[in-house]
């Protein structure tokens, strides 16, 4: 089982200074933060559930959508994304590694009692960076060593086979 990475959205937007420096609309800073978490979970390898408050939207219904090892999570009108963060905390099984990234004092302790394990937005958002900047940084030299790889990668005698098939 995957572990869980449960993320305050627009808690972590609210932290995310770049997103203030560039002045990006809350649509664009949503849609960052998605892409950034879909770039993170494939790093990390890690189920991520991303939820968004609805408390003061018109939306009649909690709606989930996923793509990949994401969940999008859009509350309902009048309900938090720290109830529905805190009520998916304890449903989740006491094995199951869990974290929950949030800079909500209260939201943190409540999520510590059901055995997550907390990180602050500015924390989430540091190890984005890092992850990104591994992974990129990692393709980078992978590319580099394997510019010829299906040559490097095969015996000899399979590219001599391949070589006369070529001739032929």
């Amino acid at each position: 089982m995957k572990p869980l990475l449960i993320v305050d959205g627009y808690n972590v937007i609210g932290a995310w200074g770049e997103a203030q420096k560039n002045g990006w609309t809350i649509d664009e800073s949503r849609d960052r933060l998605l892409h950034a978490l879909e770039d993170y979970s494939g790093y990390s390898d890690e189920e991520v559930v991303l939820v968004f408050d609805g408390w003061q939207s018109d939306r009649r219904t909690t709606t989930e959508e996923t793509r990949g090892n994401i969940t999008v999570v859009y509350t309902r009108h009048g309900e938090t994304a720290d109830s529905y963060i805190e009520r998916l905390a304890a449903q989740v099984p006491k094995y199951r590694s869990m974290r929950v990234a949030t800079s909500d004092g209260l939201e943190q302790s409540q999520v510590l009692s059901t055995g997550a394990v907390r990180l602050t937005s500015r924390e989430l958002l540091r190890e984005l960076r890092e992850a990104r900047s591994r992974g990129l940084s990692g393709y980078r030299m992978d590319s580099g060593i394997q510019r010829h790889s299906l040559g490097g990668r095969l015996p000899e005698e399979t590219l001599s086979e391949l070589e006369k098939l070529r001739r032929s």
